[in-house]
């Protein structure tokens, strides 16, 4: 059990006591557990340094009063800490106001440090993953709502910030040659709105040899249509064109109907992307050999008509006409 021995302007004297018995992994779980003490104790000490002392404030023109302490109980890295703190209210009623909680940036219950631990995590595993190594790792145990909605609203601050933030281009020791600006989308079934469309996309620089120099990478939750997305794109494109107006911008994607006319709006040059080129050309292996027995046959050409068009700069145009040839072919159904 941890205690504080001293407090001393903004210092902490802390004391605990560790018992050190069965196997070495026993005792690491005994020392994480007198760790996370000391830490809510201290993160308790912490978050009574933002609170207000009861005396009348004014929010913006708003005049506000005490309406006592009441306890709250905040998530941290360390576990849950139980605090009582002041809220106000105006004298006509409404909505509770917490200055702890604004000063110290507390975002759905969770300290910043927490908040900033649960969306990091989130981001790169599930919910359920999450779970398991806040608990495995940290001792905490959160529910799996919870995760998902302090990631949600984290995730909600950062793209409004982004309205107002600017980044940075790095510079480059090489020339760029050519910007690739490229997007693609899946759909995503949701709970109660059914299927929509979340987005990707990216900005990258080339030099004269090809080589990557940056990339600038754009990502859309799921929304309805794409406009939430083309827009911030567009916007990171306007401030990359003003760093490069007289590169070639090449645009890539797949053969989504509505993401061409953003690109040819944006960038000089439109590929189909080489993945979803193999794609078609599987179907068309099936027009060149569409018998049942035909399999190794298809799959011959297909490799072959692949390669052709990753290695001979005149491949496309070639295959295109086989295409055309193929589609006059009498036994061949209209799918």
């Amino acid at each position: 059990m941890a205690k504080i021995a001293a407090r001393k302007g903004n210092k902490l004297t802390m004391q605990v006591t560790v018992e050190l018995t069965g196997s070495l992994m026993d005792m690491e779980d005994i020392i994480l557990d007198a760790c996370n003490d000391m830490g809510c104790l201290a993160t308790e000490e912490a978050l009574q340094k933002f609170d207000a002392d009861g005396s009348p404030i004014m929010v913006g023109n708003t005049k506000m009063t005490s309406k006592g302490k009441n306890s709250q109980t905040y998530q941290t890295p360390y576990g849950s800490v139980l605090l009582k703190r002041y809220t106000y209210q105006t004298s006509k009623g409404g909505e509770i106001y917490c200055p702890l909680e604004e000063k110290a940036r507390i975002i759905r219950g969770a300290t910043p440090k927490f908040a900033k631990q649960i969306s990091h995590k989130y981001s790169n595993m599930n919910a359920p993953a999450v779970r398991n190594d806040l608990m495995e790792n940290h001792h905490r145990t959160v529910a799996h709502s919870y995760l998902q909605d302090v990631s949600e609203y984290v995730g909600t601050i950062a793209q409004a910030k982004e309205e107002v933030w600017e980044y940075d281009m790095p510079e480059l020791d090489e020339a760029v040659s050519s910007i690739a600006v490229s997007l693609d989308g899946a759909h995503i079934l949701m709970r109660e709105e059914g299927y929509r469309e979340a987005m990707v996309g990216n900005i990258s620089l080339y030099g004269v040899a090809g080589e990557r120099l940056h990339t600038v990478y754009i990502g859309e939750a799921p929304e309805y249509g794409k406009g939430t997305f083309f827009q911030r794109l567009e916007n990171e494109i306007a401030k990359t064109k003003r760093l490069y107006p007289s590169v070639l911008y090449l645009g890539i994607a797949d053969g989504a109907k509505n993401n061409w006319p953003f690109l040819e709006k944006h960038t000089d040059r439109q590929l189909l992307d080489f993945f979803h080129v193999t794609e078609y050309l599987a179907k068309v292996a099936y027009a060149a050999y569409p018998g049942k027995t035909d399999k190794p046959k298809r799959k011959i050409w297909l490799d072959e008509h692949c390669t052709q068009l990753k290695h001979e700069s005149d491949s496309a145009e070639k295959i295109i006409v086989e295409m055309e040839k193929l589609s006059k072919k009498r036994s061949l159904t209209k799918k």
